[in-house]
């Protein structure tokens, strides 16, 4: 009998493990879960959905301009923290902000003057920066309520969001339909799939905007390790516009082709096209060896070993290093300063339809417009 405790206690410690065991399993499951964001001054609502992997990578995205509003990236003593700059509600994004983490569209970059023709006819669209169009206009898709719709699946969880561009909406031709989805798996890998149609010629260059920031929002990005796959730039005139021709990184700042300091091309160097951006705010042409989804760039913080992969089937990417953040805009507190964040914008060149030396940018009725970019993170 006097076993009887003993054995209880084994029964009981091995009833406790298991469900100790079954809820930490229970617990290592992708899920998405939804809640209100805010109201817009027109009294649309916005949503906000998390993506939580298997391992405990977050991902919010607000249906408000598709705009990532958080992200959270691995160390190398494994903790986590947000690596994206943005806010933690509505009205800031709603007040203004440099496309933190936003879906751009109709046209990402720049369209010299405004100006483009397409099939013999003159389109002109708003001026919203400097002289030139900027990332789909005043009302670009990154200040629209998407559509949107969950996906739960075994291994992953994502946001499908959709949007009807109407003829002539922002100066475009063509009522274009676009569906984005983003995806979260257990790679720690966030996937963005771009798709679009039209019922009539127009020109189409769509990228996410999200800057970041791999201390995890605690200092700038200068000590950043960049790699980027590319021998060729698009040179830019001082209205950040491409001069026409391409220009080779031998010898330059722009020189990415081995992991290289953000700091030693843009801190004390003389060299045009820093001055013409800024620092680095151009397109690089990838370097392709097959079409379809490239790893084309890595960006390492070397203090906190978080390390990001980014793939694209896209010909191009636009390097930003935040140039023209200023210390105004704060969030997750963060103070947003020059080169607290930077950016690798996947897409077509800017300017493509008024330089036809360029690959096209432009999609016809029957056509598909489909593209995919990838970010993964891990630490190293």
């Amino acid at each position: 009998m006097k076993r009887l405790p003993i054995l209880l206690t084994a029964l009981i410690g091995f009833g406790l493990f298991s469900c100790s065991k079954t809820n930490k399993e229970e617990k290592m499951i992708s899920t998405i879960s939804k809640e209100a964001f805010g109201e817009l001054p027109d009294g649309q609502k916005a949503d906000l959905y998390t993506l939580t992997n298997a391992n405990g990578m977050t991902v919010n995205i607000t249906n408000y301009g598709g705009i990532i509003t958080k992200l959270t990236a691995p160390d190398k003593k494994g903790e986590w923290a947000d690596v994206v700059l943005g806010f933690d509600s509505l009205a800031p994004y709603v007040k203004g902000h440099p496309f933190f983490g936003a879906l751009v569209g109709r046209y990402g970059n720049r369209i010299a003057k405004g100006k483009f023709k397409l099939d013999g006819k003159d389109y002109t669209l708003a001026i919203n920066n400097g002289p030139n169009a900027l990332h789909g206009g005043i009302k670009g898709f990154d200040k629209v309520i998407w559509k949107a719709t969950e996906i739960n699946q075994d291994s992953v969880v994502g946001l499908q969001l959709e949007y009807v561009s109407k003829d002539m909406e922002e100066g475009y031709p063509g009522t274009l339909t676009v569906k984005v989805v983003y995806t979260l798996d257990n790679d720690n890998a966030l996937s963005i799939n771009y798709t679009a149609t039209t019922d009539q010629a127009t020109i189409v260059n769509l990228t996410n905007h999200s800057y970041f920031n791999l201390t995890g929002l605690k200092r700038d990005i200068l000590d950043h390790e960049v790699m980027i796959e590319s021998d060729t730039l698009v040179p830019i005139d001082s209205t950040f516009i491409p001069i026409g021709k391409l220009q080779s990184v031998e010898g330059t700042p722009f020189d990415f082709r081995k992991p290289t300091k953000i700091s030693a091309g843009i801190v004390k160097v003389e060299d045009e096209q820093i001055k013409n951006g800024g620092g680095y705010d151009h397109c690089w042409v990838l370097k392709r060896t097959e079409p379809g989804l490239m790893l084309f760039a890595t960006v390492k913080d070397p203090e906190s070993g978080r390390f990001m992969e980014v793939f694209t089937t896209e010909p191009a990417v636009q390097f930003y290093t935040g140039n023209f953040l200023d210390g105004k805009l704060t969030g997750k507190n963060a103070t947003y300063s020059k080169r607290f964040g930077l950016c690798l914008e996947t897409e077509h060149y800017p300017d493509s339809p008024n330089q036809p030396q360029f690959p096209t940018t432009v999609l016809k009725p029957g056509e598909t417009y489909n593209t995919t970019t990838k970010y993964r993170f891990s630490a190293k």
